[in-house]
């Protein structure tokens, strides 16, 4: 007799639940379980933020551009879907922090802005006499007496003082999220640093003993932190919606709300007045969609004070001859003592030489931060004179590029403020009491890069399997 199949939706089809919805039929070929999976996306296009642009030779990621490669669960997924040839590592070299007019080298030996090394810090250009003897306290500060969540940026100046705050840590953490580290949570961003400070009483002394320190054999050139795809990483996200049985899929069709059915079973009602049935459903979508989905369940209101910032990315093709100051690096992140709009950038064409012709450079800037999003509402002529603007003041550039790409990603990175990790928990735990076999996931939640939302499908995809047996 023919066991009837578990039917199991996934709403949202960004990286979180491509992931979802590959391992789960990966899982049921396998073992033979008898599951059948649908994945909805409201977009036409699977990746979500994960966009590439293949132009003139260019390869110009619009979203994320790489991911690290100390989290293994994206590169053991390239693998996995056969993009094992096309993964490569960045190309290393100094990078900058621009404080006021002038590009500082990243002091030699610092992770996230904290020292390892004393040396570098101490002929550093970027902090005054005064805010290195501060910084120093933290060899002899006593570890905090402060329980539950705090704020990144009353942390760190609690341990290193506002100069090297705002100087190193604050441009460095705010270029991955975007935020405010005044309201930014420390537990739900970098909970080893609290750990370290707890543990070995200096963070310096902590994060000297804990960074591994990497060995070379003779002639070896030192590997850089990120892969990417060669391809570009929309390539990835073809490479797994391929692995897909085709009838998997279900592209520009939004979700308007899920109900549950009898004997906790649920049926999920579409825009086209389709409803589909499902034994279980994990949701990858940003918070404020979780929330206008199951807008009839009180326990998600609290997903509309979460806040997300806008931010946009500017890629910029330029002849080699344009460029009359050519620095020699990766690229720099900007203090907000700087008169800069441009939040960071990075000189592609150095850092991943695969994206670029020979003769031509690609600069990849960012605009928009928390507190600081109006730019990106500009026109694509403003933000690009704007973004020259900034770049020629650095690198003396006197030519127009080639072409500029322009891509803005509203309410895109979601913040995660002092008590997220409560927050979330609390979340998950009334959804398995009152919604049990509906799992969520994504960056709104446990983290914002590409191994985080792939470790946040793995684990959605266990939780699945549990629950259905």
């Amino acid at each position: 007799m023919l066991q009837e199949k578990q039917k199991v939706v996934v709403i949202g089809g960004g990286i979180t639940g491509l992931t979802a919805a590959y391992y789960l039929q990966k899982e049921a070929e396998q073992s033979g379980r008898p599951i059948e999976v649908k994945l909805i996306e409201a977009g036409h296009k699977l990746g979500g933020k994960i966009q590439t642009v293949i132009k003139d030779g260019f390869v110009i990621e619009r979203g994320p551009d790489s991911f690290l490669a100390r989290k293994k669960s994206a590169s053991r997924l390239a693998v996995d879907v056969g993009m094992e040839d096309k993964l490569i590592s960045n190309s290393t070299g100094t990078s900058y922090v621009l404080v006021k007019e002038k590009l500082h080298p990243m002091p030699g030996g610092s992770v996230m802005g904290i020292p390892t090394q004393m040396a570098p810090f101490a002929t550093t250009g970027l902090f005054s006499m005064q805010g290195k003897v501060r910084a120093a306290a933290d060899l002899v500060l006593p570890k905090s007496s402060e329980q539950g969540d705090q704020s990144l940026g009353q942390f760190f100046r609690r341990r290193l003082g506002d100069e090297v705050v705002e100087n190193l840590v604050e441009p460095l953490l705010s270029g991955i999220y975007a935020g405010d580290i005044d309201k930014m949570s420390l537990m739900s961003t970098f909970p080893q640093f609290y750990q370290v400070e707890q543990e070995h009483r200096s963070l310096i002394l902590g994060m000297k003993k804990t960074t591994p320190t990497p060995t070379l054999k003779k002639g070896e050139k030192k590997k850089g932190v990120f892969l990417t795809i060669t391809s570009g990483l929309q390539s990835f996200v073809d490479a797994i919606e391929a692995k897909l049985k085709p009838e998997t899929v279900i592209k520009g069709v939004k979700v308007n709300s899920v109900e549950k059915t009898e004997g906790d079973h649920y049926s999920v009602i579409l825009n086209t007045g389709e409803e589909l049935c499902a034994d279980s459903i994990i949701v990858a979508t940003p918070h404020n969609v979780v929330q206008s989905i199951f807008s009839s369940y009180s326990m998600f209101d609290r997903l509309k004070d979460m806040p997300a910032t806008s931010v946009a990315t500017v890629a910029m093709a330029f002849p080699k001859k344009a460029i009359n100051k050519d620095i020699d690096g990766t690229g720099f992140v900007v203090s907000r003592n700087s008169d800069y709009t441009i939040t960071a950038c990075t000189w592609t064409h150095k850092k991943w030489p695969h994206t670029t012709p020979d003769g031509k450079v690609l600069l990849r800037c960012y605009v928009g931060r928390a507190g600081d999003e109006a730019v990106v509402d500009l026109s694509d002529d403003q933000i690009k004179k704007i973004v020259l603007d900034d770049l020629s003041k650095i690198m003396d550039i006197d030519m127009d590029p080639d072409f500029t790409i322009v891509s803005r990603w509203k309410n895109a990175m979601p913040q995660y403020t002092i008590g997220h990790k409560d927050r979330t928990f609390k979340l998950k735990d009334s959804i398995e009491q009152k919604l049990p076999g509906i799992f969520i996931a994504g960056s709104s939640f446990e983290g914002i890069g590409l191994p985080d939302c792939i470790d946040q499908g793995e684990a959605a995809v266990e939780h699945v399997l549990n629950y259905l047996s």
